[in-house]
């Protein structure tokens, strides 16, 4: 039976800040008092506000950004845990639980990657960018192996491009409004990037976003014959495996095929479409 990572703890850090970050978003900045190891990106932790309110269950998130002890989480405001998470004064505390969850895989050999984003699904790649670079996700990456594919509804949910951009990889904004780069979702900015050999069409794809977006890429990539690996923002109780709230279908002749259903919390939540589908 899948169980949580062996690194996995629960613990209390300090919000250190809370920043802006496009229309409706912010980057939330904790520190932790014990050391912590480097984490794989599109590693995730459990999140919960001790502030009056806040929900009886906590809230995954992504590491978006880590500094030794300090870890950065992108959080899109949605609701009431992520209102108070984003409403934090310097030196709140918040409860962590994790890391949890796999990152993405080894991005081996000549193959370009494309990292596809859609709105707050950006949160995995700014480390996988900077990792696929240190030669920490297998062999090391020049700048020119990646091309960062970032879509959205308007301009103001394309949360921090600017940074994306400072990383030095190609990155292709796309916009809905074509308030922003191309006008389009970011399915399209690439098929249009494939057509003018920007891109070239033997990729493997790394994605994360909305599901419909998630569903479309799977389709694509089977279309395609590409390898793809899709990172799911499940809804989760735990995060832990225990309450069986984010199963995810397996595919017979996958790795996880002896089991109908994957836990996305323990055996998530990047899975390659080898291996499950939407």
């Amino acid at each position: 039976m899948p169980a949580p990572p062996l690194d996995a703890r629960s613990f209390l850090t300090e919000c250190v800040s809370v920043e802006p970050c496009g229309d409706d978003g912010a980057i939330l900045r904790v520190r932790s008092e014990a050391p912590l190891p480097p984490l794989r990106a599109a590693r995730f932790f459990m999140l919960s506000a001790q502030v009056p309110g806040f929900p009886a269950i906590p809230r995954p998130f992504s590491v978006y950004r880590q500094d030794g002890a300090e870890l950065e989480f992108l959080i899109k405001i949605m609701g009431r845990g992520t209102r108070a998470l984003a409403d934090l004064a310097e030196g709140a505390v918040v409860r962590a639980t994790g890391p949890l969850g796999n990152g993405w895989p080894d991005l081996e050999g000549d193959t370009h990657s494309v990292m596809l984003a859609g709105g707050i699904g950006s949160a995995p790649f700014y480390m996988a960018i900077e990792q696929a670079l240190a030669g920490d996700l297998g062999t090391a990456l020049e700048a020119s192996d990646m091309t960062l594919v970032y879509g959205a509804a308007t301009r103001g949910l394309l949360y921090d491009l600017d940074r994306f951009a400072g990383l030095g990889v190609r990155v292709v904004p796309a916009t809905d409004d074509g308030s922003e780069g191309f006008h389009g979702n970011a399915l399209e900015a690439l098929r249009q990037d494939w057509e003018t050999g920007a891109i070239p069409k033997d990729c493997r794809i790394l994605a994360c976003g909305p599901d419909p977006m998630l569903h479309a890429t799977e389709r694509l990539a089977r279309e395609s014959d590409l390898d793809c690996w899709l990172s799911l923002e499940d809804l989760m109780g735990c995060g832990v495996g225990i309450c069986n709230g984010c199963p995810v279908p397996t595919l017979p002749d996958g790795a996880m095929g002896d089991w109908p259903n994957a836990k996305c919390c323990v055996e998530g939540p990047v899975f390659s479409i080898a291996d499950v589908t939407l």
